[in-house]
């Protein structure tokens, strides 16, 4: 039998954060359960968005019983209930293992014997769904507290709006106009986000 590939995925909401920020951890991790063969994908996107460059080259890459490792539920999702669903779905349609770092019942699914006990696997699902939950909820308000807090301060006439870095702005525009890299290189060489990419290029 074919050993199964481990699948890092590593993400970080803004472009100001790092997304590689548990990549080495991650790795003692995985070596500590005797996983070996790990295939990184990191980006800088919302974990509110299904829709995920790097998350989707996972899925079309991984193959059945791949191990899908995380840091914690939250970096993988904190979707709406319906995205959530999907993103399952597409999950169990490649019969991917979700091994969470900070989940211990996640961790008995690295043996593939294990896929038969269903009295922990019902548990690791249960306690997935929690997360998922509490992820999402924790989204919902820190956007309710940012919208607060723009509206105080338009109010008192301090909000000036997310600040333009002019210079990695420029150097994408430059990139572009070279014809010489993909989008994906330009963003690990801009650290812009996707996003971000596609409204300066509507400018060129």
């Amino acid at each position: 039998m074919t050993a199964p590939t481990t699948h890092i995925y590593l993400r970080a909401s803004t472009d100001s954060q790092d997304a590689l920020r548990a990549k080495e951890s991650l790795e003692v991790f995985a070596a500590s359960l005797g996983l070996h063969g790990t295939v990184m994908y990191a980006e800088n996107e919302s974990g509110a968005k299904l829709s995920r460059p790097e998350l989707t080259r996972l899925l079309a890459e991984c193959k059945p019983n791949d191990i899908l490792l995380i840091e914690s539920v939250d970096r993988l999702t904190r979707l709406s209930d319906e995205d959530w669903q999907k993103l399952k779905g597409l999950m169990a349609e490649k019969q991917l293992r979700l091994v969470v770092m900070d989940l211990p019942t996640s961790h008995q699914l690295v043996s593939v014997d294990s896929l038969t006990d269903g009295m922990m696997r019902a548990v690791n699902n249960m306690m997935i769904e929690i997360m998922s939950v509490i992820a999402r909820n924790d989204y919902l308000k820190r956007r309710e507290r940012a919208a607060q807090g723009i509206k105080v301060a338009k109010e008192k006439g301090l909000y000036k709006g997310r600040p333009v870095n002019t210079v990695q702005n420029e150097k994408a525009i430059k990139l572009f106009k070279g014809g010489e890299h993909s989008w994906s290189e330009i963003m690990d060489l801009t650290k812009l986000s996707r996003g971000q990419l596609a409204k300066l290029k509507k400018t060129m």
